[in-house]
């Protein structure tokens, strides 16, 4: 999948081998992670003007690309509860088709690069264009490398069993507005 505008020129390939070449450090090393927990090879490269667009527009993109790839009936929920180190995290997913974010990230210390605002702007890319709602809690933490990249594994988990496959419809609708 790729999105190409004025301000980013981003590719999310999933279930492949490849890099991850965002040229920003701190994102590499997250996808890395996500992709590691979900449980799926990816490529994934990018050029960017500034941080938040790139953050905003991989969230973007890999969203078009899970729903791309998701099966006909798949499990819809996921969640995970992720320590690391100091951090503790609650990462909820529901692919349901209505896009929502609730991120309480909270750390005493911080990091260069490990940034809240940049985590809301990728989970909001994400959910609105895999139409998920995301929930992210932090339980305990105090470095944001530990708690931000507790979040990216919880997620990569939490996806990782939201998009698998199903018997059945998961909607007492009998529909999923996906």
């Amino acid at each position: 999948m790729r999105r190409k505008t004025k301000e980013t020129d981003v590719t999310v390939e999933l279930d492949t081998t490849g890099e991850i070449r965002t040229g920003d450090k701190v994102l590499d090393h997250l996808l890395t992670a996500l992709f590691f927990y979900m449980g799926r090879g990816a490529e994934v490269r990018a050029s960017y003007d500034l941080r938040h667009h790139l953050w905003e527009d991989v969230g973007i993109t890999l969203g078009e690309e899970l729903r791309s790839k998701l099966p006909e009936k798949f499990a819809r929920f996921g969640s995970a509860v992720m320590p690391m180190d100091d951090a503790l995290v609650l990462v909820a997913v529901d692919i349901s088709g209505r896009p929502y974010v609730s991120v309480e990230l909270s750390f005493e210390d911080g990091e260069e690069g490990f940034e809240k605002a940049l985590v809301r702007e990728f989970l909001w890319g994400l959910a609105r264009s895999l139409r998920a709602t995301i929930h992210v809690k932090t339980l305990s933490g105090i470095n944001a490398h530990h708690v931000i990249e507790a979040v990216f594994k919880g997620l990569g988990a939490a996806l990782g069993r939201a998009v698998a496959g199903s018997e059945k419809v998961e909607s007492t609708k009998g529909l999923l507005e996906v």
